[in-house]
């Protein structure tokens, strides 16, 4: 009851440090309110006030909340996503990207970017609005569902096999994409980088919605596996005497982890790393605890990528600068770390 009381006060005072972000991210941009503050605008919006402008309310509803809202549940699942396969694998450095699913969620929408416009006009409406993402999103399931097979025998998950077939369908992966980027327009050329370096700019209240389901489902079964994870540190025999169902436990998180990294790579493009530094600032205070990391995880990722946000379009007003150089650049240094650490243990 203590270490759940304590898990209680983290959880508090990370929402409260994240509502506050939450607050200067509204207020923090190029456009003049006339003197008054976003948060202002934003109550007067909610409660229908018809004396609020439509300009007014076009970017603080549709453009900053919006957006706002995103970079909360993308950061979340990318966190998490990072947590539960860093405990599965017992590797901190184990992320989406690591077993293919960043490489074949970019392959496919490289695909989408560059070859789409010979078969676009075929596709429903609905779908040529959407076509990137839901490349995207195929993508990442695609390579999921293939990582599984190789490293599957006889209803048994081979980690080891599971990480290395990772390894080459990325490189597999990042070569075609390469081809693609080589006898792309220049347009498909810019669309392709920007798409790469991840953004949140593209962010709607559609989108937000389904990220939310998807958050929902995802974290209704994966939360829960904190104590499964920690008994999985012990090693699989021992997890299973223990009462653990690990081959069920390996299947649910490979799974629900592809459904939330697809999802976010499907609406921001890539972003980087967020999987890598909310485990590792969370396990120098809590070590290898799941039960504290896996939900402390969900609000730090929203944490950290809002803050990148926030800074990725203030620095270089009006325009703004892609996140995943931001996260790409705080996350180098801690993946050194990590191997500086792991280089010392051995």
């Amino acid at each position: 009851m203590k270490t759940q009381s304590k898990l209680y006060v983290y959880i508090t005072i990370s929402a409260i440090l994240l509502i506050m972000i939450a607050v200067w991210s509204l207020n923090t941009g190029v456009y003049d309110f006339g003197g008054k503050s976003a948060f202002e605008i934003l109550g007067k919006v909610i409660k229908g006030d018809p004396t609020i402008s439509l300009s007014d309310t076009y970017v603080v509803w549709d453009v900053r909340a919006a957006r706002i809202i995103m970079a909360i549940l993308i950061g979340s699942m990318l966190a998490v996503s990072g947590t539960g396969l860093q405990g599965l694998f017992k590797n901190p450095l184990a992320t989406g990207d690591l077993i293919g699913l960043t490489s074949g969620a970019t392959l496919l929408a490289a695909i989408a970017i560059v070859l789409g416009g010979h078969f676009k006009e075929y596709l429903p409406e609905a779908v040529q609005f959407s076509l990137v993402g839901i490349a995207a999103f195929i993508g990442s399931f695609l390579s999921m569902l293939l990582v599984y097979r190789i490293s599957t025998s006889g209803g048994k998950t081979n980690v080891v096999m599971m990480l290395l077939s990772g390894v080459a369908i990325t490189a597999i992966g990042f070569s075609i994409t390469g081809f693609l980027i080589y006898i792309s327009k220049d347009d498909q050329l810019r669309d392709l980088t920007f798409w790469n370096l991840g953004s949140l700019a593209a962010a709607t209240w559609t989108k937000n919605i389904i990220l939310t389901v998807v958050l929902i489902i995802s974290y209704f079964i994966l939360l829960p596996k904190g104590k499964a994870l920690n008994a999985m540190m012990l090693g699989e025999k021992d997890a299973q005497h223990l009462g653990i169902n690990v081959e069920r436990l390996k299947k649910q998180i490979i799974i629900i982890t592809a459904l939330m990294v697809g999802s976010c790579v499907a609406f921001s493009g890539t972003i980087g790393f967020v999987g890598l530094i909310v485990p590792y600032i969370l396990r120098l205070s809590f070590k290898s605890n799941y039960a504290f990391i896996l939900p402390l995880s969900a609000i730090c990722g929203s944490i950290l990528l809002l803050t990148a946000d926030t800074f990725s379009r203030s620095i270089v007003e009006p325009s703004e600068l892609p996140i995943g150089i931001l996260t790409a650049l705080m996350g180098g240094p801690i993946f050194i770390a990590i191997l500086v650490k792991f280089k010392k243990s051995l």
